[in-house]
């Protein structure tokens, strides 16, 4: 109560001062960026940069800026990188991008049809469905396979690069 002597409106404690509410803000956009990452229905890299964005930019001072410099150059390398990589390996094992394309097309309509998993399921079985039609039943499943691992990559090099930049910021959360 604000009449209390030593007390706070929020029943005691520290008071929520604004660096503690853009921090604890800024948390939660990274903490929801990295869950995006894994659960490919929000832009999470996106989410990353902009909870240590809203932690950076009102500090206005030069760790702010640094880390955020830091974690986008790390996001925009793994960007870069999820596709370069992976891509690579497909080309290698002579997988074609329209059987990812069928297979986040089939995802997107299994994941209206089975919430949660319904986007997995789709992708995989869209990949497995236009392998069938390209190369048979009996090589459908190896091929398969490297398109699926190669997306297992690319959300791998993604959380990566996002984590990376999520360091960055909680070591400047802790030693600046």
């Amino acid at each position: 109560m604000p009449g209390r002597p030593g007390g706070t409106p929020y029943g005691g404690g520290v008071p929520l001062t604004g660096s503690v509410a853009i921090t604890v803000v800024a948390a939660l956009l990274v903490l929801v960026g990295l869950v995006g990452i894994l659960v490919p229905v929000l832009p999470g890299p996106v989410l990353v940069v902009v909870g240590i964005a809203v932690w950076a930019v009102p500090r206005d001072d030069a760790v702010g800026w640094t880390v955020l410099a830091v974690a986008v150059a790390l996001v925009v390398a793994g960007s870069v990188l999820k596709y370069l990589l992976p891509g690579r390996r497909m080309r290698d094992a002579g997988v074609p991008g329209r059987t990812l394309v069928a297979g986040g097309l089939l995802g997107i309509v299994g994941f209206f049809v089975v919430p949660v998993v319904g986007l997995f399921l789709g992708f995989v079985l869209g990949v497995y469905l236009a392998e069938l039609a390209r190369v048979g039943r009996a090589r459908a499943w190896p091929s398969a396979r490297h398109a699926l691992t190669a997306v297992g990559w690319s959300i791998l090099i993604e959380l990566a690069a996002a984590l990376f930049a999520t360091a960055v910021w909680v070591g400047a959360l802790v030693l600046a």
